[in-house]
């Protein structure tokens, strides 16, 4: 049988916040906060976790995890104050939750595939939503409901393409899919030229809303893609500048045709494995 976990630094971290948030001796920073101005904070430390992930930094992740879930208490200890809910009503509640969505694990279901466990899950949720009641639901196709709408964009077009692939509403495979992006991409350069910045704006999220369905068809992510395309670039800007620089030249020194040449030799020893 698995050891107990030791609480106890749990228990330490939601007294310092009760500490933080005291009127009378507490930190007037936290004291002024409320839910929407720590929700930035709260996104900004998910993403600071995925980086971490992403660079394979264990020290780096047990620190972000650290942060994410100071947000998790922050939030707990206002609601409480507010006698909305406290930290062990959202803890029960998760736990409640992820027995309910593990039969196959904690009931009597059977899923020994990841594709089954899946679609239990699924299942379960489609029946969590509908006995919601009426006035909690999304004003939305009961298809599309629940798809949270703070989720990156691109994150939130794939999962309500995913939605309506599961009723049918889809492209059979990604032919159609690159023929739409054609079709977007001629009506964007139709607004641009027109002049009509409304106009644009909307086919331009037209035109990224078939790239996201493209993604989800050739299985990729596409916050990852746009992830790993902003650190090559990153990179490659970095490098420039140092060429640049080797040169005895500031880049607000250099024309354009300068630093494309000098991000060009970057790209050749990029390809080069030099």
């Amino acid at each position: 049988m698995t050891a107990a976990p030791d609480l106890s630094s749990l228990t330490e971290l939601l007294a310092i916040m009760a500490k933080l948030r005291d009127p009378d001796g507490g930190c007037p920073w936290d004291l002024e906060q409320t839910f929407a101005t720590i929700a930035p904070y709260t996104i900004e430390e998910a993403y600071e976790v995925e980086d971490a992930i992403a660079r394979n930094d264990i020290a780096g992740l047990k620190d972000e995890l650290g942060d994410l879930l100071l947000q998790v208490v922050f939030h707990s200890r206002m609601a409480e104050e507010a006698g909305h809910f406290s930290f062990t009503d959202v803890a029960a509640g998760i736990s409640d939750k992820m027995i309910r969505r593990h039969p196959h694990v904690f009931g009597d279901v059977s899923a020994d595939r990841p594709d089954a466990v899946s679609a239990n899950w699924e299942s379960i949720k489609a029946a969590e939503r509908a006995a919601k009641p009426e006035s909690s639901k999304d004003d939305v196709s009961p298809v599309l409901a629940g798809v949270t709408a703070g989720l990156p964009a691109l994150l939130r077009a794939v999962k309500l393409q995913n939605r309506a692939a599961r009723v049918g509403f889809d492209w059979p495979d990604k032919r159609p899919v690159i023929e739409k992006i054609k079709e977007e991409l001629q009506e964007l350069e139709h607004e641009i030229a027109s002049g009509n910045a409304e106009a644009t704006a909307e086919e331009f999220g037209d035109f990224l809303f078939v790239v996201a369905n493209l993604a989800r068809h050739l299985k990729l992510d596409p916050e990852d893609c746009l992830r790993a395309a902003n650190r090559k670039f990153e990179r490659r800007f970095t490098a420039m500048e140092k060429i640049l620089h080797d040169e005895g030249k500031a880049l607000t020194d250099c024309n354009l045709a300068a630093m494309d040449a000098a991000w060009n030799i970057v790209k050749k020893k990029e390809k080069s494995g030099s």
